[in-house]
């Protein structure tokens, strides 16, 4: 454990995590007792600093190969190391003496062969790696050159590898000391080859192993003087009888039994056999066969075995005939008898079997089958049979297939002991242990406690060997040890062996004679107890509670009568007594006994010899248990007189692969077992030896040298270990004659260690010390090497400095001589720029004279003229003043009319959403009912009628208005286009009377005419001011005619911009109207499905379910007010169709496989939604995510399900995906993920039932509206999508599955995600582009600007090369987007709708702005875009695909088709039609000379006459100075526009950004090829998880 001393902020640590069992982390706060850790993988953790171990940062990433050199031997660090060597392939690892070996899982060949046995041979222990042979040459040594008597102990759980373990140790034994034999076969050869024997008559596939050893078994190789195998013998124990008859799924039989069944036909065809399934004894699991094994060729190699260890043809026969006549016994049945009691053969299936067992074992068929049926009792008046009743006599039918093959397997294990044969002369002997591990199941039996009680006497061994081996070592270095204590299960031994008894005896619960006995009986442990008679279970649990109710050891459960629990070195572990007294029982019924013994065959009767007269008369009780507890008496007497040699075997994890590292598998088998119990033990004394000399062998010699740097001079055998240096002074190590031992001492005082003992040779530190001398050693030199750093810096610092000065001065003076001659020539330039300055202005001031009396004489002249006119304008402002002022109080009075008007509209409006509120609850309360909804629906409807029907009409009343009001206008404007002729043939008149007056004048005679003349031309000029006078009046008339139209015009387009608010308002009550019907219909169609599928299952249920006791079986589903969907996203649970058992009891237990399924199925759910919520790319083009989504679904069947919550956790998970709306990569991610899994779902589902009638009518916005409330609503408040049914081309491989109402809302709900992720695409490039855009519509001004500044040709270069970046930047973002989709693998068909609403975009921003402002409508903006849409079309160009000859080929005769198929951009280009031929119409020359046919026809097809009209009338040409098209054709588009302008509903010249979703989900559907998602690789997260193995499959 850590201290406070140890851990500070900063420092590495393990802490405790239920996953990985340990994780290591950095600690960033200590508060008193509690530590907070950021971990490795990224939690935060507060953990008690007594469950903190520190962390070795120092280690080396392959760890190290004995555990004892860890700088920190703690749990997590030997964790850590084995995980590390196991990554490596390093499986063996050494805990000082002991041998830690992880199962690989594979083969490894290299480690095995005899290359490697050379290379462990003879040499020293630990000069090598790890390694088995290390093991067992080191035993074997030890037991040539000092001729003792050695043993090693293999362990470990079932599946840890320790069969294959003790074949590489017999193995090796066998290379050291092979000699040969007789017959050509080695004694060596026959000790290798008894393993096959046995493993195939005593080995199984378990649930943890496919090849576990069912026995117990200790080999001894004995061995000659000169070292070589001159005999052995094998001891087995405890063999698991009861597998023989009783088998558990997935479990298998013994593997002869197989072995047999595979052989070849003629010995099949000898011994009657068939199938393993047709056997009883086998078909009880469903497991026949193991992967990678042929049960035909290990047939012939067992026998081949048995040929090597001895045994001749005949007993091999014998031997198989007695496994067959075994598998025939398991098939022979029982039924009940015509007496009480009583039972006969079922069957002449049964007949046939049990008449080939009694030919194969050569026994009477009738004495078969009176031994399983009845039974002799003998009393001293008479002989009494007895019959049994079925279940007794398949009792005594397994008694008896358990028994034979008991005896059979001690028969070999004979057999083989005697083939190979005992030196009785042989000294020295090697004993190899391969025993069973610790265990503890769910269920544990008489063979666990067996089991547990064996490990239990190993563990005391242990615990003796290893702190005698370290009792030696103390001794040696003669330090006290008199305080170390050791915890021993002697206890624990006790319990099990001896017993104790504490208190009077309590008989209540005991029947009669199970009290005699008890009375009778002397205390004593569980096995003791076991062995007396016992009439049940019950009362031998209930002897065992009063026995051991005092014992610590031995714990009582509350909720149970027959179980109990013993507190064992390993843990706690329960057991289960129902079938130990059954178990214990080793005895052979006496009619089975002589029935065998007088069987035809003398290997049978062989196994069954009559008993000895004394043995049959008596009736002592044999038992398993006490024979058992000999064996292992007999066994520890043997290891005690052995040096042990330790491996403990462990399982890494439990599915049984390679490279899969389980930490809380490995740890729970390390505690279990002798390596970690050898790291307690060492934790308890002294967990280091460190040599002394080693520890204090440094010397050191400080020498300043200058101000900063420090030379540290070590010896020769300076070591690791130079605490010295750092932490005793100076002056200590001048001494030349300190001692090693003082060093030391005076090291460890001065650190303030505690505990710690120094011997001779070694230093003893406890746990943890080492790392602490090691901290403080590096704080120390942490602290000198920055005391170092600094006077180097400062240094350093110093020297720079200096050399800077130095510089610096020679610079300022060589730029003050500069800065000198600079001043000197700018005063010469002064000078002369002065006489300069005075000349010139002398003579501008003279200039400025003469233009300023000139100007001075023409001011007079205008001012005089002036202020004539000004006298004039103020008499003329007056009278309009006043005409103003009346306009304007007509303006203010009904400007007011109108606001009240206004308010007058908007409370109506009020008022009416109150009434129509009122309704809609009114209709909300009827629309749970069916009729009331389809009512409620047909007035809706009436209404949306109505509302369209008035919407037209004010659509009509609108139009006619803007027809009347055009017509008045342009009758206004031809009147006020005749005054103003009027008025100018006026004017032209009185110019014409004047020059004629003023001729006349000067034509005039003398004086004498003067007079008439005069009164004539008086009388003319007044004439002609009388109708000057005339003409002002008609022209005053005429302004107020035209001011009269101009109020009238103003009036009427009020009117037609308040019917216009009107018509816009009624359009947006239709649209509400219209989502309430959408609504209303989509509750009608959920309430009609829910009614169809109650009816369903109304006509399924039977009268019997009706009842009271199914009730709560069905749950009253909630609907929310508004929609009538489920609230708060529950799942509904569905109405079991099943009819209720009639015992309610019996409903638990029926539920508790239910509820672990479901708990799997969520658990499956969660690892799916944790996998696609990250970023899983892509394979083969084709997206992980979407493909791993429809294989899970599919696979799980939840299309076809009713109610299930997975649809959506998807939904919410791709909605939190996308909530960041800038980050294109994740949009488009989701896109083609999206897409994918709705073309998967588009190709597999169909609708059918009530969810076919859904309803088809889909408004995008209104989807999109809800959509944007957010992910977290309930996804059932969107209606259905519309289900195209239609099946596309290449679907071979999809299935069509039934979907139901969740699998169809998903697929709607995913559609609207698909187009709301391609609108946030589209949308985020929108914004991207509109501002280079804006860039590119101001180019105009810019280039006018420039015009002022410089030459008309540097500012068309200048604006020329401006624009063509604001184009590239363009094509830059379109590129960026393009890979991005690219990248993600969106489908081109989406790549393409995307691009073509962007060039609409683009095509729509120009236009407008080219009719809108005048001066982009010029030539030279007209070439600027001309040059821009030329980039857009060279990216369209490079945007393009790899299409295949032959499709060139056909399209070669089309190049629009050919180009539109290439462009990966598709019809993009073809958006651009309007700004193209616009801006082909501005750079054309000779524009007055084309016609309007040659206009609309040829250059300008597309635009409409209004917005040529417009186009041709703000055209200017701002380079050349050419004019437009000429005045007819300008008068033509009158003329047409006019015409136009009586039939069309709009005459908008603008054009609309169409933002809505161009495209549906068949057109996708059409669009994608065919997807093959069966070799898609499902990632890391899942495929390690063994529910979803059904990803791992491939197709064939």
């Amino acid at each position: 454990m850590a201290s406070l001393d140890n851990i500070i902020v900063g420092s590495h640590v393990w802490v405790e995590d239920a996953v990985l069992a340990w994780i290591d982390g950095e600690v960033f706060k200590v508060d008193g007792n509690e530590i907070h850790v950021h971990t490795t993988n990224g939690k935060t953790v507060v953990a008690n600093i007594s469950k903190v171990f520190p962390k070795d940062t120092e280690a080396l990433p392959g760890g190290v190969d004995d555990m004892t050199k860890l700088s920190y031997l703690h749990e997590p660090g030997v964790l850590q190391n084995l995980a590390a060597r196991y990554e490596l392939n390093e499986i063996y690892t050494y805990t000082g003496n002991i041998l830690i070996a992880v199962n690989p899982f594979q083969r490894l060949p290299h480690l095995y062969d005899t290359h490697m046995m050379e290379q462990y041979k003879g040499a020293a222990f630990g000069e090598l790696s790890p390694h088995v042979f290390a093991v067992a040459d080191v035993a074997y040594r030890a037991m040539v050159n000092e001729g003792k008597n050695n043993s090693i102990l293999v362990s470990g759980e079932s599946g840890a590898g320790k069969t294959e373990t003790t074949k590489m140790l017999m193995r090796y034994l066998a290379y050291l000391g092979g000699r040969s034999g007789i017959e050509g076969r080695t004694v060596e050869q026959q000790v290798l080859e008894s393993n096959p024997v046995l493993e195939a008559f005593g080995n199984a596939k378990t649930v943890r192993n496919n090849n576990s050893s069912r026995f117990g078994k200790f080999v001894e190789i004995q061995f000659d003087k000169s070292g070589r195998i001159s005999g052995a013998a094998v001891r087995t124990y405890l063999l698991e009888r009861s597998r023989v008859c009783q088998i558990n799924d997935p479990e298998r039989n013994y593997h002869c039994f197989y072995l047999l069944c595979a052989a070849p036909q003629e010995d099949v065809a000898k011994y009657k056999l068939g199938n393993p399934q047709s056997f009883h004894y086998l078909n009880q699991s469903k497991c026949f066969k193991l992967d990678g094994v042929d049960e035909a060729q290990e047939y012939l190699a067992t026998r081949r075995a048995m040929d090597i260890v001895g045994m001749n043809e005949q007993e091999q026969e014998s031997i198989f005939r007695v496994v067959a006549a075994i598998l025939h016994i398991g098939n022979i049945d029982f039924a009940k008898g015509p007496e009480i009691d009583s039972s006969v053969i079922k069957d002449e299936k049964s007949r046939f079997h049990l008449n080939t067992a009694a030919e194969l074992l050569m026994c009477d068929a009738k004495g078969l089958e009176d031994a399983f049926i009845k039974r002799v009792m003998v009393t001293p008046e008479e002989v009494i049979t007895r019959t049994l009743d079925p279940a007794s006599a398949i009792v005594s039918r397994d008694g008896f297939a358990k028994t034979v093959y008991s005896r059979l397997f001690d028969w070999l294990v004979d057999k083989i002991n005697v083939s190979i044969g005992q030196d009785p002369n042989s000294k020295s002997l090697i004993g190899v242990l391969d025993i069973y591990g610790f265990e503890s199941f769910k269920s544990n039996s008489f063979e666990q406690l067996c089991i547990n009680y064996t490990n239990e006497k190993l563990q005391q061994h242990f615990n003796q060997h290893v702190f005698k081996m370290e009792q030696e070592e103390y001794t040696k270095e003669e330090i006290n040890w008199s305080y170390i204590e050791f915890v021993d299960n002697q206890d624990v031994l006790d319990l099990i062996e001896k017993g104790i008894v504490d208190g009077p005896p309590n008989f209540s619960g005991l029947h009669t004679e199970d009290i005699l006995v008890s009375i009778s009986s002397k205390p004593g442990g569980i096995i003791a107890l076991l062995d007396e008679a016992w009439s049940t279970h019950e009362t031998f649990a209930q002897k065992l509670y009063q026995t051991f109710k005092n014992n610590k050891r031995f714990i009582k459960p509350k909720l149970s009568r027959t179980n109990f629990t013993i507190s064992h070195y390993a843990g706690e572990v329960t057991y289960q007594a129902d079938y130990f007294l059954d178990k214990n029982k080793d005895y052979v019924v006496a009619e089975h006994q002589d029935l065998l013994n007088a069987s035809k065959c003398p290997f049978v009767s062989g196994l069954f010899p009559p008993l000895p007269e004394e043995s049959s008369k008596s009736s002592k009780f044999s038992s398993i248990g006490s024979r058992f507890k000999l064996q292992l008496q007999s066994l520890m007497e043997t290891l005690s007189s052995t040096e042990p040699f330790y491996i403990r075997c462990v399982k890494p994890n439990n599915v049984l692969k390679p490279a899969i590292f389980e930490n809380s598998n490995v740890i729970q088998q390390l505690r279990c077992g002798v390596g970690f119990t050898m790291y307690s033990s060492l934790l308890i004394s002294f967990e280091l030896h460190v040599i002394l000399q080693r520890f204090a062998s440094c010397r050191v010699f400080l020498k300043q040298l200058g101000s900063a740097v420090l030379d540290i001079q070590l010896e020769e055998h300076f070591t690791n270990f130079s605490f010295g240096l750092v932490f005793l002074p100076q002056k200590f190590w001048k001494e030349s004659n300190s001692d090693d031992k003082i060093a030391c001492q005076k090291i460890l005082d001065k650190m303030g260690l505690k505990g710690y003992q120094l011997g001779k040779s070694k230093v003893f530190l406890r746990a943890g010390q080492m790392a602490e001398l090691d901290a403080r050693r590096a704080e120390v030199l942490g602290r000198a090497a920055r005391t170092i750093q600094r006077q180097i810096r400062t240094y350093i610092a110093r020297k720079e400095f200096l050399m800077l000065r130095k510089t610096t001065i020679h610079l300022q003076s060589r730029w003050r001589g500069r800065l000198a001659c600079k001043l000197y020539e700018h005063m010469r330039r002064e000078a002369a720029a002065v006489k300069i300055q005075k000349n010139l202005r002398r003579y501008f001031a003279r200039k400025s004279f003469l233009l300023l009396r000139s100007s001075a004489i023409a001011l007079q002249i205008g001012l005089r003229a002036m202020t004539a006119r000004n006298d004039f304008r103020f008499k003329k402002q007056t009278k309009a003043s006043i005409h103003i002022q009346a306009q304007w109080r007509c303006h203010r009075d009904y400007s007011h009319y109108m606001r009240l008007q206004k308010a007058t509209l908007s409370y109506q409006c009020a008022w009416r959403q109150r009434l129509a509120r009122k309704e809609l609850r009114k209709l909300r309360m009827a629309a749970r009912e069916t009729g009331a909804l389809k009512e409620a629906k047909d007035k809706l409807e009436k209404r949306v009628e109505e509302l369209t029907w008035r919407l037209q009409l004010e659509r009509r009343l609108r139009t006619d208005l803007e027809e009347v009001k055009a017509h008045e206008i342009a009758k206004l404007q031809d009147s006020l286009h005749e005054a103003h002729l009027q008025v100018d043939e006026a004017k032209a008149m009185v110019i014409k009377e004047r020059e004629a007056a003023r001729k006349a004048i000067e034509e005039a005679p003398p004086v004498i005419k003067e007079t008439p003349i005069i009164v004539q031309d008086t009388e003319k000029i007044n004439s002609l001011t009388a109708e000057i006078e005339n003409l002002k009046v008609s022209l005053l008339t005429a302004n107020q005619a035209t001011e009269t139209a101009n109020i009238a015009l103003a009036e009427a387009q009020e009117q037609n911009n308040g019917l216009a608010k009107r018509v816009e308002d009624a359009e947006m009550r239709a649209d509400q109207l219209q989502d309430n019907v959408q609504r209303l219909e989509e509750k009608l169609t959920n309430l009609e499905s829910e009614t169809h599928v109650l009816r369903q299952q109304a006509v399924a249920i039977s009268p019997t379910s009706r009842a009271l006791t199914t009730r709560p079986r069905t749950t009253i589903i909630q609907r929310n007010t508004e929609n009538g969907n489920v609230m708060n996203g529950e799942s509904k649970t569905s109405v079991e169709s099943n009819p209720a058992t009639p015992n309610s009891r019996e409903l638990p237990n029926d539920d508790t496989p239910q509820k672990s399924l479901n708990e799997k199925q969520q658990e499956n759910q969660d690892l799916l939604v944790e996998c696609i919520s990250k970023d899983l790319g892509f394979s083969g083009g084709r997206p992980i995510a979407a493909c791993l989504i429809y294989r899970c679904l599919l696979h799980w069947r939840s299309f076809e399900v009713e109610r299930t919550s997975i649809f959506d956790r998807i939904i919410q998970s791709i909605g939190s995906a996308i909530e960041a709306q800038d980050n294109t990569d994740i949009l488009s991610y989701w896109l083609s993920n999206s897409s994918t899994l709705l073309l998967l779902l588009q190709r597999t589902l169909k609708a059918t039932g009530a969810s076919s009638l859904t309803p088809q009518r889909r408004r995008t916005s209104a989807l999109f509206g809800r959509m944007s409330q957010g992910i977290r609503a309930s996804p059932q408040s969107a209606g259905l999508f519309s289900f195209n049914s239609r099946i596309m081309g290449g679907l071979n491989d999809l299935r069509q599955v039934e979907a139901k109402y969740p699998a169809l809302l998903f697929k709607q709900q995913l559609t609207a995600f698909l187009e709301k992720i391609y609108g946030m695409i589209r949308d985020n490039l929108k914004k991207e582009i509109s501002p280079l855009l804006a860039l590119c519509i101001q180019a105009p001004r810019t280039s006018r600007a420039s015009l002022l500044k410089g030459s008309r040709s540097q500012a068309n270069a200048m604006a020329q090369q401006a624009l063509i970046a604001h184009w590239r930047s363009i094509v830059k973002s379109l590129t960026n987007y393009l890979k991005i989709m690219k990248a993600n693998f969106v489908p081109p068909f989406l790549v393409r709708k995307v691009f073509t609403q962007i060039f609409s975009f683009v095509n729509v921003q120009l236009f407008n702005s080219l009719l809108l402002r005048r001066e982009c409508c010029s030539f030279s903006n007209g070439e600027y875009l001309k040059a821009g849409l030329t980039e857009l079309e060279h990216w369209c160009y490079d945007a393009t695909e790899e299409v295949s000859s032959f499709v060139l080929i056909l399209l070669s005769n089309d190049p629009e088709l050919k180009i539109s198929y290439l462009q990966y951009a598709g019809s993009a280009w073809d958006e651009l039609k309007h700004i193209r031929q616009a801006v082909g119409f501005l750079v054309i020359h000779q524009k007055p000379k084309k016609t309007l046919m040659e206009i609309t026809n040829d250059l300008c097809p597309v635009l409409s006459i209004q917005q040529l009209y417009r186009i041709s009338t703000m055209y200017w040409d701002d380079k050349y100075g050419t004019h437009s098209v000429s005045a007819d054709v300008i008068s033509s588009m009158r003329i047409m526009m006019t015409e136009d302008s009586n039939t069309a509903a709009s005459s908008s010249f603008l054009l609309d950004d169409d933002s809505s979703i161009p495209f549906s989900v068949d057109d996708i559907s059409k669009s994608m090829s065919e997807i093959e998602i069966a070799d898609v690789d499902p990632p890391p997260l899942v495929r390690q998880n063994s529910g979803f193995a059904f990803l791992l499959q491939r197709k064939e």
